[in-house]
């Protein structure tokens, strides 16, 4: 065989070896199909267990018994959820591989939604939430992590794809959660249920990779293992990020947008149902605000790219929001679905932080120590928001003071933003220090 054939054929064969064989090619392919078919499916997956219950709020409080500052504490839980366990799925993969743990991750979504609505109490609706919040957390890390495995020619295309997916997902759940319930008989248990269906069919493809556990295929591919040596050539010593400025701007900025996410997944349909609209139709504004990130998640980063400052961004998305939250305190009925498309392009700063993770460092190695201390601090940062929008909810009976304290992060959230989109690196800065 020539080396031209040899080169072409040789990428991804199981143990390291070429594929010179037809059924090897027919194995690698199928293989592929179905990661395609579970990064889909997954991506689906990682945020109906959130929306879904911010469409029945209502009912599952009134059914548990929860006050508002409990369930202002369950709109809490994600990002918590997302911080803690997050941070373990870089070791779980490499001990089981990705896709075991990803796999691992939808089964334990499917369990949590089964279980969640029949558990009869708060706790154990809190702590199946968190059964299920745990899987979307290793889920939401790993994902990115087989794109790059399985597809280094093609991460663009295939983070697109999965960014879609997810924002179906989110949308999807916002926009059906109450129909559904209603053709279940209305009773909040089912409607919360029938979405464990759709985490279970996300197991499957998953099933034949467990034992995946190097590059796809087989062991790491010889380009890989160079580009590795590349990178730890390239940043032979860690980098001291805390020692960066624009490290902590992003990570406070990547935290107050996600801060303005989860209360807008956990209350934003409560908040119009409040005002006389009705159930089904809040969901659907909810839906609205979540779609609108399928579209701009991929002008954003084009945009954001293309610009050496992305301030002027940052600026337009908070007064965005800021229109929006106006809107919600004003007339929120009134102009419904404006303040919904508002506030849908206010939380795509959150393509925009990724997008500024990656521009903000010059190594591979500096890109993923900033991706990791941006979303870890960002997602601890976010805890609070949720719960606290609760206790002024229940404190003072009404909308008035949550949305001015949505207004009111929004601020900050500008100003470190255009902070963390000046055209600096933060290698430069920890130098400096």
């Amino acid at each position: 065989m020539s080396s031209a054939s040899t080169s072409s054929t040789g990428r991804g064969a199981e143990g390291g070896a070429p594929e010179t064989t037809p059924g090897a090619g027919r194995t690698r392919a199928w293989a592929t199909r179905l990661v395609v078919l579970g990064i889909v499916l997954s991506a689906l997956n990682l945020r109906p267990a959130i929306t879904s219950l911010g469409a029945l709020l209502e009912e599952v409080r009134d059914g548990l018994g929860m006050s508002g500052s409990v369930a202002g504490l369950l709109t809490s839980v994600p990002p918590l959820c997302f911080a803690v366990f997050g941070i373990t799925a870089p070791r779980l993969a490499r001990r089981f591989g990705p896709a075991a743990v990803v796999c691992a991750g939808m089964v334990a979504i499917t369990t949590g939604l089964l279980i969640r609505p029949y558990v009869g109490s708060t706790a154990g609706f809190l702590a199946a939430s968190a059964l299920a919040l745990m899987g979307i957390a290793v889920s939401n890390v790993l994902m990115p992590v087989i794109v790059k495995r399985w597809f280094p020619d093609r991460v663009g295309s295939m983070t697109g794809l999965y960014s879609m997916a997810l924002a179906m997902g989110t949308s999807l759940a916002a926009a059906i959660t109450v129909p559904l319930t209603d053709a279940m008989g209305g009773g909040w248990q089912p409607g919360l249920a029938v979405w464990a269906g759709l985490a279970a069919a996300a197991v499957l493809p998953w099933l034949p990779l467990v034992r995946d556990r190097g590059a796809a295929p087989g062991r790491p591919r010889p380009e890989q293992a160079r580009t590795a040596a590349a990178a730890a050539e390239e940043q032979p010593a860690p980098l001291r990020i805390t020692r960066s400025r624009t490290a902590w701007a992003l990570a406070v900025f990547f935290g107050l947008q996600a801060t303005a996410a989860y209360i807008t997944m956990g209350w934003m349909a409560q908040i119009f149902r409040d005002a006389g609209v009705a159930a089904g139709t809040a969901g659907l504004l909810l839906a609205v605000t979540m779609v609108m990130g399928v579209p701009l998640a991929f002008v954003i980063p084009r945009v954001a790219t293309r610009l050496p400052h992305q301030g002027s961004i940052v600026l337009v998305l908070g007064v965005c929001g800021l229109a929006g939250y106006a809107g919600l305190y004003l007339a929120p009925a009134g102009g419904a679905w404006a303040w919904a498309v508002l506030l849908g392009i206010s939380n795509c700063a959150f393509p925009l932080a990724l997008t500024m993770v990656g521009m903000r460092a010059r190594s591979g190695a500096g890109v993923a120590q900033l991706s990791a201390f941006a979303q870890s601090t960002g997602y601890l940062i976010s805890i609070p928001g949720p719960l606290l929008v609760g206790v002024l909810y229940q404190q003072s009976g009404g909308w008035g003071l949550p949305i001015a304290l949505m207004a009111g992060l929004m601020v900050p959230q500008m100003v470190v933003g255009f902070l963390a989109g000046r055209n600096r690196t933060v290698e430069d800065e920890a130098a400096a220090h």
